[in-house]
């Protein structure tokens, strides 16, 4: 939503369709369950995306669909555009959130919004939990308002270049 309108790279127009087809079925989980289904659904997308290095397929987002307890009929939000509306919602509260225009991630603690945390190597789960308590710890404090350093280059999970 954040580059909707905008001249980008064939590539990252790839990326960004995929992305907003993706987002309608998230939001059409939510929309048919509770807040609580999307968590779901994150995970078993996220585990095919990041760990398995899985296509993107909408194979791949029925298997998730299932996994996560969603109805696999769900898939054919990837390409209705009457969820768009509810994309778009959701990308605005994000960045209501962070106060400001921002690209992904954004997470809310708190009802405050930060960017972040971008990570270029998957931790392991301790870490990434430790990771994640740090994060929130920081967060939730009302007076910090960033934490940043050099970027240190793109992601380096296996199969993050082929996306």
């Amino acid at each position: 939503m954040l580059n909707d309108g905008r001249d980008v790279a064939p590539a990252q127009r790839i990326k960004l369709e995929w992305s907003r087809r993706v987002g309608r079925v998230c939001v059409a989980a939510t929309d048919e369950d509770a807040p609580s289904a999307f968590g779901k659904l994150y995970e078993a997308l996220s585990a095919r995306m990041h760990h398995s290095h899985a296509d993107w397929t909408d194979a791949m987002v029925k298997e998730a669909l299932a996994e996560s307890g969603r109805s696999p009929a769900l898939v054919g939000a990837l390409d209705d555009p009457t969820w768009d509306d509810a994309v778009k919602a959701a990308h605005q509260r994000s960045q209501d959130a962070l106060g400001g225009s921002g690209g992904s991630p954004i997470m809310a603690v708190e009802g405050r919004g930060f960017f972040g945390p971008v990570l270029t190597a998957l931790p392991t789960r301790d870490d990434g939990r430790a990771l994640l308590d740090a994060v929130v710890t920081v967060a939730s404090a009302p007076e910090f308002a960033a934490l940043q350093r050099p970027h240190q280059g793109p992601p380096s999970t296996p199969g993050a270049q082929r996306r």
